[in-house]
């Protein structure tokens, strides 16, 4: 049937080239055993979204403790995951039917390759020195002023193809040559650093709010990738997205443009209301209730005004996947992005 494709297609996938490519290992892992147990036990009326928990997810977490689509008539259900990777590989196995935002676009542009029409996106989330998701911290100890006075020291990020990538680029264009970093989940950024176990993480927030605010950690520069990959400092960063699986939106269209109305519903709470907003953080993130006000907030830019400079700037960011040869071939934004 016309509305299986995307399934049917991922039982040719080569399994050992997917979990490269996604940043997975491990000869022991299935497909089933990097998804939550809850992806596999739900009925057909619900709608599985996979978040990665990070503030970035934001949009999503809003529409759940909202009611935004509950109120649509929508079951939805939030499904964590520890990385973007498994995220993405669940949607290619068809477990869950989409991605919040902060799932990163490089993993989903990786996805794109591996099944060509797997996904529309319907958010995005921009960030950069003011929009603060992407930061660089360094034990409360450090001495280092600057990311270049960390070369020689032991460095960390995220899970995945694009932290490790973003995190290179970064201590590159900081005078690195051919760096190396260390991958650890981002729960365990901060305490890593108050540990002494590594010298400085490329990271997302929460990470950098908690580890201030239990002075386990101090920021040492914020928007990294709008500065050192981009080239820009106010350029922003369209580096996680939100999601929805084609072959959803092909078999149930009606229940999909009610899902991305809620979602927009919630982006539109995030903008004119963020510190109500912000209490629905707590319970998806590591963020604690009485730190929740001391987060900052990316932007949150629906499928509609991804155009102009805005689609210009993301797809800047995604030529640089190509030109370090992580994208197999150029991937054109536009077409990825949902049209209504």
């Amino acid at each position: 049937m016309k509305d299986r494709k995307p399934e049917n297609r991922s039982l040719q996938l080569d399994r050992r080239q997917l979990l490269k490519w996604l940043g997975v290992t491990g000869s022991a892992l299935t497909l089933g055993s990097l998804l939550p147990a809850g992806a596999f036990a739900a009925d057909d009326e619900e709608i599985r979204i996979g978040y990665w928990p990070i503030v970035g997810g934001l949009p999503l977490y809003v529409g759940l403790e909202q009611g935004f689509f509950k109120d649509t008539g929508l079951n939805v259900k939030g499904v964590k995951f520890s990385s973007p990777q498994q995220i993405v590989e669940g949607m290619i196995t068809g477990r869950i039917h989409g991605c919040a935002n902060g799932t990163a676009t490089g993993a989903l542009g990786l996805g794109a390759i591996t099944m060509p029409g797997l996904f529309k996106i319907i958010c995005s989330n921009p960030s950069n020195h003011r929009l603060v998701l992407d930061e660089f911290l360094v034990p409360l100890n450090s001495t280092a002023q600057s990311i270049s006075d960390l070369q020689g020291k032991k460095i960390a990020c995220g899970p995945g193809i694009q932290n490790v990538t973003m995190a290179k680029i970064i201590l590159e264009k900081n005078g690195f040559v051919d760096p190396s970093v260390i991958e650890l989940p981002v729960g365990q950024h901060a305490p890593a650093l108050a540990a002494g176990q590594i010298d400085g993480v490329y990271t997302l927030e929460p990470t950098g709010t908690v580890g201030r605010m239990k002075n386990l950690s101090r920021t040492l520069e914020t928007g990294v990738i709008s500065k050192y990959v981009l080239g820009n400092a106010d350029a922003p960063w369209f580096g996680g997205a939100a999601a929805l699986n084609s072959s959803f939106i092909e078999r149930k269209p009606e229940q999909a443009k009610a899902f991305i109305a809620a979602y927009q519903k919630a982006v539109e709470f995030i903008a004119a209301q963020p510190e109500q907003a912000r209490r629905s953080i707590v319970g998806y993130t590591s963020i604690e209730a009485d730190l929740v006000n001391e987060v900052p907030l990316p932007g949150f830019v629906m499928y509609s005004e991804l155009q102009g400079d805005n689609l210009q700037w993301f797809q800047k960011f995604y030529d640089v996947f190509t030109e370090r040869n992580i994208f197999s071939k150029p991937i054109d934004v536009a077409a990825l992005i949902y049209q209504g």
